[in-house]
């Protein structure tokens, strides 16, 4: 370049003279989105996208085909990346499998080629529009007015609960329910893989983890974030979903000084549950005895809670169980509350059962009281039908 050249300004260069880089004009969101009527549907909870020509519904807890398409794989695509890309989030062959959180609470779970073999799949999961309360439980059948007030009072008296059930059977909103019995001048930890809990309480410090990229900030798992939470000089801690070896740390932390901790798995009864919790525990690395993690499960959870879908579409609360602690080599488990299937039916296919007593007089009585917390004996002898 001769020293004329040096002496033009840059921005005054000929045009060949200057590097010109392409402009990248960035995709509007798509206007032909045909979610747009199913997410400002108030009947409609969730949607279940099977590849551009199958979406479903779930309204009232059953599920039914909706009569939406979309024109193409491709078109599906460019809504799937549109929501995602409100989340700060993208999806593609590299990283297949997306969950996330759009700002206005809604759950997106997206699975694309070459994971998902017949098109793009889509999971949507719309937060409720008002924060579940006990007396919304309560109508809706979910669990009895006596047994809401026994479990308030075993999350003040610092009992360590588990609420257990499949998928879709409703385990976050009843913890959600449980922890706004928590005291409102404790510190509060809640953990989440996607952040959903909304507690009303106002120490509340709220952990989400981060997922692996392919390139980009570090992982963060849950593991990582109940770790974290012992060092926060933490009164209660609340873990959305024991997935993975967060499940022996948590169960430590129980062991530890941090009583009152509440959690959710995944598992199809009680039994199942305590079976988890052992499984995810001897996965999660260390070199610990199968019966020590027995033994330290069985001292450290109190309660467990299961929900379950029901074949009328309810979600009920089907077992409050307690864990006693060892009988032999097993765990062993208490029923206090169980759901009379034997109830029948109504005239609209309702089951009409609810729970009822066993008549086992729970062992965390004694330790409630010595707390200060009563609980009427006459609580348990509750016939059928009452509330």
């Amino acid at each position: 370049m001769s020293v004329a050249d040096q002496r033009v300004p840059r921005d005054r260069r000929p045009i060949d003279a200057v590097q010109v880089r392409p402009v990248v004009l960035l995709e509007p969101e798509p206007a032909d989105n045909p979610l747009d009527a199913l997410l400002r549907d108030p009947g409609v909870s969730e949607v279940l996208i099977n590849g551009p020509r199958r979406v479903f519904v779930r309204r009232g807890g059953r599920t039914e085909e909706a009569d939406v398409r979309f024109v193409d794989d491709a078109h599906l695509r460019r809504i799937i990346d549109a929501l995602l890309a409100r989340a700060g989030r993208r999806v593609d062959e590299a990283n297949p499998v997306v969950d996330a959180r759009l700002p206005d609470g809604i759950r997106l779970n997206a699975v694309v080629p070459p994971i998902a073999v017949d098109g793009a799949m889509l999971t949507i999961r719309k937060p409720a529009a008002v924060s579940h309360g006990v007396d919304e439980l309560i109508a809706a059948g979910t669990l009895r007015r006596a047994v809401a007030y026994l479990l308030a009072a075993c999350v003040r008296g610092r009992l360590d609960i588990v609420v257990s059930g499949d998928a879709g059977a409703g385990k976050t909103t009843t913890l959600n329910v449980l922890a706004q019995f928590l005291p409102a001048d404790e510190r509060i930890v809640t953990i989440e893989e996607v952040a959903e809990l909304r507690l009303a309480q106002p120490h509340v410090l709220r952990l989400e983890s981060r997922p692996a990229a392919v390139a980009g900030p570090a992982e963060v798992t849950v593991r990582d974030l109940v770790r974290i939470a012992h060092r926060l000089r933490t009164d209660r801690i609340v873990v959305g979903e024991l997935r993975d070896g967060a499940a022996l740390d948590l169960l430590q932390a129980m062991s530890t000084g941090h009583d009152g901790t509440l959690t959710t798995i995944n598992a199809s009864s009680p039994r199942d549950a305590v079976d988890r919790l052992e499984s995810m525990a001897v996965l999660a690395g260390r070199r610990f005895p199968a019966r020590a993690i027995r033994e330290e499960l069985g001292g450290a959870v109190d309660l467990i809670v299961h929900q379950a879908r029901l074949r009328d579409g309810t979600r009920r609360v089907t077992h409050v169980t307690e864990v006693v602690g060892m009988d032999g080599d097993g765990v062993r488990l208490q029923d206090i509350f169980v759901f009379d299937y034997g109830a029948g039916e109504d005239e609209h296919g309702r089951l009409r059962g609810g729970l009822v007593y066993t008549g086992f007089r729970p062992h965390f009585l004694t330790r409630l009281t010595s707390v200060g917390i009563a609980v009427p004996y006459g609580l348990f002898g509750i016939p059928v039908g009452s509330s």
